[in-house]
């Protein structure tokens, strides 16, 4: 029986390319699969090679195992094409997206996803995603592309406007990485929890978040959330990211009565309410980690060349099972075997009181036949309401980059909630100048014409 073939678009970013391989190698079906590691930067792809090498020799596949800088040689004969590159890396782009707009007075915490800063990200990304669409179509066009690259909702949305042909699907952690932390809060195991969440990636909501009681009911546990929170027992201090705290998310489960499924550093510039010029007082109070992002990439620049010398010096490479979909899907793609994901793709009627053809995070069923997307239906109007405000933002990126059109960057950052809530129009048109001046050579030649 043919092993299945998984390429890997932009496998520089090892740590995450051992943590998916790792996954995969769990898996029986999976476990003798091919693997093609493609990255424009030869020294980091011969670094993944390395660690790839040694898991899977720790963890007995018995795949063949290629790396290549040619992305059509790492596509030839895949059924998986698993993407994570960052266009324009930390240095400069992430830089440049966070100094300008401190210049023009506007202060963010990620920018990867909305604002000026996730702007101009997928004005410099979307071109590359397209040309990985040409190239499948040409190479590979049965693969089924797990697209893990930010942001998300506008990368993908751009794919399917493009190329409709493409099975793909848009990969995030938070639905599930959210669950988890929840459990935390509520002193319980993530597996007691049950679920159905639906909306845009990073703004979909646990329309029911549920465990069983002592009878063996399902009820739900939001009335428990809320009086934790009000006794201030939740949220607990993240372990993974300590500067940043669910002190947003949980004001907005308050007064929306939902909660969000992305973290709060990340919501906090989604909305035009908790980073406002001369606020001190509510940085503060829901201790908002302004400029988060580029602390976090010093850090794991760092961190990451720790991990590589005892990778380098070490016999085995082991990795612990990891909650992202991809070996899910991949395994029950291949196997036949059921299960349900969290995807983003097409809204063809999945949320009838969100824009057809925009992006949605909705459950999908996967197996033998591919990914299949739930119907969720109308959502609770006040959500619907806040989540439009974001797609607004990504309606006019999308329509700028494959209408070619100049002026629909500058009517995107004016739509955008953080944005319009500190500056004027004339600053915002000053700010996305200087931006697309700054990006000179990372974004499309069509922009400058």
């Amino acid at each position: 029986m043919k092993n299945p073939k998984i390429a890997f678009i932009g496998a520089g970013s090892t740590i995450f390319v051992k943590n998916i391989l790792g996954d995969i190698f769990h898996k029986a079906s999976l476990k003798n699969a091919d693997v093609a590691l493609m990255d424009i930067d030869p020294d980091r792809l011969a670094e993944s090679h390395l660690v790839v090498n040694k898991l899977m020799d720790t963890a007995g596949a018995r795949g063949q195992l290629s790396s290549h800088t040619s992305q059509q040689e790492a596509l030839q004969d895949a059924d998986f094409v698993v993407v994570a590159f960052q266009i324009g890396g930390y240095e400069p782009c992430t830089v440049t997206d966070f100094d300008v707009c401190k210049r023009h007075g506007l202060e963010q915490t990620i920018a990867d996803t909305l604002g000026p800063g996730g702007i101009m990200r997928a004005l410099r990304t979307i071109p590359h995603l397209w040309k990985l669409c040409e190239d499948m179509t040409e190479i590979c066009p049965d693969a089924v592309m797990l697209n893990y690259v930010n942001p998300m909702a506008m990368n993908t949305w751009a794919m399917y406007k493009k190329f409709p042909h493409i099975k793909q699907v848009g990969l995030c952690h938070s639905v599930q990485g959210t669950a988890e932390e929840l459990a935390d809060d509520l002193n319980i195991d993530a597996s007691e929890l049950r679920y159905t969440c639906a909306g845009i990636n990073h703004m979909a909501y646990y329309l029911s978040l549920e465990k069983k009681d002592a009878q063996g009911n399902y009820v739900s546990v939001y009335p428990d959330m809320l009086a934790a929170f009000e006794r201030g027992d939740a949220p607990k201090p993240r372990k993974d990211h300590l500067r940043c705290q669910n002190l947003v998310r949980y004001e907005m489960f308050k007064k929306l009565g939902y909660f969000v499924t992305e973290s709060s550093e990340h919501f906090a510039e989604y909305t035009p309410y908790f980073i406002k010029p001369n606020r001190p007082d509510l940085i503060e109070r829901y201790k908002v980690p302004l400029d988060e992002y580029p602390k976090r990439c010093v850090e794991q620049i760092a961190d990451w060349k720790n991990d590589l010398q005892e990778f380098k010096n070490g016999d085995k490479v082991e990795v612990p099972a990891s909650n992202e979909y991809a070996s899910v899907i991949i395994n029950s793609i291949w196997s036949g075997e059921p299960s349900v994901i969290y995807g983003n793709v097409r809204n063809d009627g999945l949320i009838t009181n969100l824009p057809e053809g925009c992006c949605v995070e909705v459950p999908c069923l996967v197996d033998a036949n591919g990914i299949q997307p739930t119907a969720v239906g109308s959502l609770p109007s006040h959500l619907a309401a806040l989540m439009t405000t974001n797609i607004n933002v990504q309606t006019l990126v999308t329509e700028a980059i494959t209408e070619e059109k100049r002026e629909s960057i500058y009517h995107a950052a004016m739509l955008d909630p953080h944005t319009a809530a500190v500056l004027g129009i004339d600053e915002i048109y000053a700010l996305v100048d200087d931006l697309i001046e700054s990006h000179q050579g990372w974004l499309p030649e069509w922009i400058y014409s």
